[in-house]
């Protein structure tokens, strides 16, 4: 997409003549030291009937979670793409999330039916996945476009609950309190008890850590 389109009336209005369909979508979960990126990837019903959609950061856990519940029951389709601990060290936290979010949208448009050539993709940011969609990279796009507003909600939510989950299984490093993000308390925790299986070794606090204590596993 070649044209510039400043405002997100532009940018809706502009795909509407052109019928296309506008999927947005972001990640969670680039920050951490702990566990997968997730992208989330939504398509909202027109007129969308989702009120308080916002970027993820600025809510409340609470209303993220309501937000969620609304977007599973009134958007046209939603999806969640994730890229693992083994694909971030590989291919780096850049590209696997890209990677997740090309998952995440390929879902949305399989869920609606639709060819590709019917979609618009909005993608939060200044970076494009490497597919065939119309697209649009839009710095802060979270907070002023709808459906990427709908995705960051869907890529935290999903990310968070999963992180919840693991900490039952490694209640040593407290994933339910930081998520995974290199708080100091993670990092204490990580030093003394030493890296799981799911923590990021391409990333330099585990590898400092790594370097002068031992893995679980």
């Amino acid at each position: 997409m070649t044209t510039e389109m400043p405002s997100w009336p532009e940018i809706q209005n502009w795909a509407k003549h052109r019928g296309l369909a506008i999927v947005g979508v972001d990640e969670a979960g680039r920050g951490p030291l702990f566990g997968p990126v997730v992208a989330g990837a939504c398509l909202l019903a027109e007129p969308n009937p989702i009120d308080g959609l916002a970027c993820s950061k600025t809510l409340s856990d609470k209303a993220r979670v309501r937000l969620f519940d609304s977007i599973r029951m009134h958007s046209k389709a939603w999806a969640v793409g994730i890229s693992s601990v083994e694909e971030i060290d590989e291919l780096n936290i850049l590209q696997a999330s890209l990677l997740a979010m090309r998952r995440a949208v390929d879902q949305v448009v399989d869920k609606a039916g639709l060819n590709p050539e019917q979609c618009l993709v909005l993608v939060d940011g200044n970076k494009l996945p490497a597919w065939s969609y119309l697209s649009k990279s839009i710095v802060k796009g979270d907070a002023l476009v709808p459906s990427i507003s709908a995705g960051s909600i869907v890529a935290k939510v999903s990310r968070d609950e999963w992180c919840r989950e693991q900490a039952l299984v490694w209640p040593q490093y407290e994933l339910d309190v930081h998520m995974g993000y290199p708080t100091p308390r993670h990092l204490e925790l990580l030093r003394r008890h030493g890296a799981s299986p799911l923590h990021r070794r391409s990333f330099r606090p585990v590898r400092e850590i790594l370097s002068t204590s031992r893995e679980v596993f």
